[in-house]
């Protein structure tokens, strides 16, 4: 795209949103001759009209509107960031307040956060721990953490972690008085934790998908949490089978402390992403707190 394309698409909003050359000319503080010259321009480049004009308004064609609800939000996302670089000249500070589930909040948000706390005291992060689908405007939050497929389309989406599965796991001691589930629908046989997500008003149902089949299967057991590491605790204790992210049972499989099942019923799907929304007004801080996730990796303090 050619540069001077840019120039004419932010006088080209302006007027769209005003719907008129006088206001818009003096919110850019250019003449109105000057701007109508712009958009005329505008219009020939592309080779179609984009507004309306009478002697008493000015309103968006349809092809207008068209390019008003594509590039008006990039070009706030624009002025927004420029704003936050400017901001950068002061000393960042504020809280920026983030909703996310347990097992993220330790091993994406805080390794990559205590670095940023550390190089700016000011800045305060403030980390909820929620399972249920929070509407972050609405409670007052800056930002939450959702799996890609969970994000409603009005929110910008930073991807933090890359694809990710889930995975079923038992200790061996589980497994001793028990044959191995070979699929999903043999889990209905079988001790299993549940976890209650508060939005959803009930137990998690465990969710499958293989050679394009989806599988969603409701679990019974002895224990029901509504936290991750309480999952995991009890399936390292032989008391069930749990249904936890596959990089938290890691370390426990390598080491022979857990053993994974139904493998093929659990390919991997959408990261983590940190979202909020594409309208808001945002800090210095919370830019820095964004580009932390998405950038940074931990480096441990030497010993």
């Amino acid at each position: 795209m050619q540069r001077r394309y840019l120039d004419d698409l932010f006088a080209f909003v302006a007027v769209a949103r005003a719907r008129s050359f006088t206001k818009a000319a003096a919110k850019l503080g250019v003449s109105q001759s000057a701007l109508s010259h712009t958009i005329r321009g505008l219009e020939d480049r592309v080779g179609i009209r984009l507004l309306t004009r009478t002697t008493r308004s000015v309103s968006p064609t349809q092809a207008g509107e068209r390019l008003l609800r594509s590039v008006g939000p990039r070009l706030d996302e624009i002025e927004t960031e420029l704003d936050a670089l400017a901001d950068l000249r002061e000393r960042p500070a504020g809280t920026v307040r983030i909703t996310s589930i347990d097992y993220v909040a330790d091993t994406i948000l805080w390794p990559r956060l205590v670095g940023l706390l550390g190089e700016y005291p000011d800045i305060k992060v403030e980390i909820v721990i929620d399972y249920g689908l929070t509407d972050i405007v609405a409670q007052g939050f800056d930002a939450g953490v959702r799996s890609g497929e969970q994000i409603a389309k009005d929110m910008i989406a930073v991807r933090i972690g890359p694809d990710s599965s889930m995975a079923v796991v038992g200790a061996p001691a589980y497994f001793d008085a028990r044959s191995e589930p070979k699929t999903p629908r043999d889990l209905v046989d079988h001790n299993c934790i549940n976890l209650r997500l508060p939005t959803r008003g009930g137990l998690y149902a465990w969710e499958f998908e293989k050679e394009g089949q989806e599988l969603n299967v409701r679990v019974e057991g002895q224990l029901v949490f509504n936290g991750t590491y309480q999952m995991l605790n009890a399936a390292l204790a032989g008391l069930g089978l749990a249904y936890l992210p596959e990089e938290l049972a890691k370390p426990h499989l390598a080491q022979g402390r857990l053993r994974r099942v139904l493998a093929d019923w659990c390919p991997p799907s959408a990261g983590f992403h940190l979202y909020y929304p594409s309208r808001r007004q945002h800090s210095a801080a919370f830019a820095l707190v964004v580009d932390a996730l998405r950038y940074r990796q931990y480096v441990p303090p030497p010993i």
